[in-house]
Parts: C-alpha cells; structure tokens; sequence
C-alpha cells in the first residue's frame, strides 16, 4: 500500500466515524455566530430611563434577586450604563441552573427573567458542545471527533495536492458541463470546497480543540513562551480581620471602577464564596469581544487590588503568550475580526458541514458502483 492509499483510508475511515458530530457542531456553530446581532432586536427591557440617584450597591441587588430564587447561587451581577438595567446571574452545576434577573438600578424592581438553559441558542449551544447527549458522554465525543477531523483536513489536503502540476488547474476551479454526471460534481464540490476552506476550518476546529482540553491549552500557552499559570485563578485576600460595619467595601466598588475606566462596556462583579476570597470583577473593554477585558481582584475587606498568578488579569500587563490564549475564544466565534470575521465564520462552518455530507456520498457511490457492477 503507497503512502497516499494509506492516508486515503485513513481519511474514509475517519470521515464516516465522526462526520455526523462534524455536521452537527458546524451547523450549530453557524447558528451560533450572530446570536448576540439576533438577541439585541428583542432585548429592550434591558434598558431603562437613567434618574438621577445612585444606583443599586452589589448587596443589594444580591438581595433583590434573591426573593425570585432564594435557593440557587449567586455566580454575579452585571453592571452596565446609567440607562442599562443591573442583571443579576445564577448559576449551579448540579442540578443544572442557569438565569439571570434583570433588575431596575434605581428601584430594584425585577423587570425580566431570562432562562439561559432554555430557546434556540441555549438548544444550538447543547447540540453545538455535546450533541445533546449527557455532558460527561457528549462534551468527550465531541472533543475527540474535533482532535481527528483536524487530521481529516490535513489527510485530506495531502489528498487533494495532484501527481503532475497541469492537473492544478482541475483542482482550483469547478469546470462543469451538460454532460458531467453527479459523482463528479459531488467529487470536485469536497476536493475543491475542502481545499479553499481547509486553513480556516483548522483554525475553527483547532482553537474549539483548545476549550476541550486543557493539555492543549498548556501546550500552546508554553510553547508561545508563556510563563504564568495557563488558567483562571482567583486570588486570596491580603488581610485577615473582616469588616464588622454595615457598609461592605465591595459595595464602593462597582463606583471605584466606574471612576477609573469610565469608558468600559461593563463590570461584572462575583461575589467570594468565602471569607478569604477575594472579589474579582471582569470589566468588559470593548463590545462583542472578551479577549481584552480587565480580570481585577480586590481584597474584600481594604479592596486592595490583588495580582493573580493566572493569565485572566489586566490586559495591558498580558505578554505575546497571553493574549494568543485569551484570543482563542473570539477566534473561533470569528468576533475577533468585528462583524466581516462572524461572517466569515459562518460561512466556513457552513461550507464544513458539507465535507461530511459530500464525503459520505463519495463513499456511498463508490460502493454502489462496486455492487452494481459485480
């Protein structure tokens, strides 16, 4: 057997296994790629009349939400503009729970609840992570079938490149005819459509490599030249006396950082999950992006600002290595690149939900012939 015959069946064999989840999680991920467009036509209870007080502290915003959930968890509270409503969000692992109460910032008065877990994106999202199966079982399916269709794509570029150059031009371009049969159209459409989106797929399938896996993460971070801790780390706080007033210094905060960076798009605050915890709050720099958000931590009790070991910390201080792994996320969802990258995006997950569809009918032809002859 030649080396192409091999990488041949490899690459058949490997496509009909997992082309099913890749058809799935490109789709999805085309569904996905203008959520944020989509949900702002029907968003405007999140905005509000501004007045001329000041907003809810984080205590009570906290207390306010809690009468519409009193037994689920806090994860934090949103804040936005003078004319943004508070969102207050809960979240639990197990049993699974994840809403968000949007309040009034001047009155506390609950203007909406919003069931993340529930609708069209939070299905496509299922489907997209875990194929709508359990997410022990789904989230390792799919994160095994994207670790080989990136082989796929490149076996199947190994595959495309011809013996002799004048063959080349057969390769780039679709040259149909009244008298060229459906198996040639569908064999150029996964040789030539592959071929053009192949560099982008693997950047899509490669950086959704990266969120499954957290080896992948380490490997990338380090070998950029990373030298921080390759996750989310939140600091412990720097004094040990807690503060016996009634006025919490994490409710001066949200104002603290209002002060400092007037001009950001939110601050979403988390409350400590212990009295040693610090606070951390993520201050959103720029709209539709999270690569270049500010993670800040505060001593709960002196609100002293508190360094992380972990790359999520200020964006200014993060190195080459640090941003390339924070980059990850808003690469693979094309924000990246404003709206043009989204739009890109969508168009290669489309275009890669057919490689599976037109592999299959290669396949198919292929042994429909075969049986059909003999």
């Amino acid at each position: 057997m030649t080396f192409k015959k091999f990488i041949f069946q490899l690459h058949k064999i490997l496509g009909l296994v997992t082309g099913i989840v890749v058809f799935i999680v490109a789709i999805t991920g085309c569904c996905w790629a203008f959520k944020d467009e989509i949900e702002s036509l029907y968003d405007d209870y999140k905005k509000v009349i501004p007045q001329e007080q000041s907003i809810l502290t984080p205590t009570e915003a906290k207390a306010f939400a809690k009468e519409v959930f009193p037994d689920n968890s806090v994860h934090g509270t949103l804040f936005k503009k003078a004319d943004d409503a508070i969102e207050v969000i809960f979240y639990d692992a197990d049993p699974e729970f994840y809403q968000s109460v949007f309040l009034n910032p001047y009155s506390g008065k609950v203007i909406q609840v919003e069931d993340h877990l529930s609708g069209f994106f939070a299905f496509t999202l299922k489907g997209h992570m875990r194929l709508w199966l359990p997410k022990a079982i789904g989230e390792q399916v799919v994160g095994a079938s994207i670790l080989i269709f990136i082989f796929i794509i490149i076996s199947g570029f190994i595959l495309w490149l011809p013996k002799k150059r004048k063959n080349l031009k057969q390769r780039l371009k679709f040259d149909w005819k009244k008298t060229t049969r459906w198996k040639r159209k569908n064999f150029d459409l996964h040789t030539i459509v592959g071929f053009y989106i192949c560099s982008l797929a693997l950047v899509l399938a490669f950086t959704g490599s990266v969120m499954s896996y957290n080896w992948l993460k380490y490997v990338v971070y380090k070998s950029t030249g990373g030298e921080k801790v390759a996750a989310f780390i939140i600091p412990d706080n720097k004094s040990k006396n807690q503060s016996n007033t009634e006025d919490l210094p994490m409710d001066r905060l949200i104002v603290k950082l209002q002060i400092e960076s007037p001009e950001a798009e939110s601050y979403e605050l988390h409350y400590p999950k212990s009295k040693d915890e610090s606070i951390y709050v993520e201050v959103s720099n720029s709209k539709g992006l999270y690569y270049d958000a500010d993670f800040r931590f505060f001593d709960q009790n002196t609100l002293e600002e508190i360094e992380t070991p972990g790359i999520y910390g200020k964006y200014k201080d993060a190195k080459l290595a640090d941003k390339i792994l924070r980059m990850n996320y808003d690469i693979h969802i094309g924000a990246i690149g404003g709206i043009a990258g989204k739009i890109l995006a969508f168009i290669i997950s489309l275009l890669t939900a057919t490689l599976p569809v037109t592999g299959i009918l290669l396949w198919y032809g292929r042994n429909y012939k075969k049986k059909k002859t003999e």
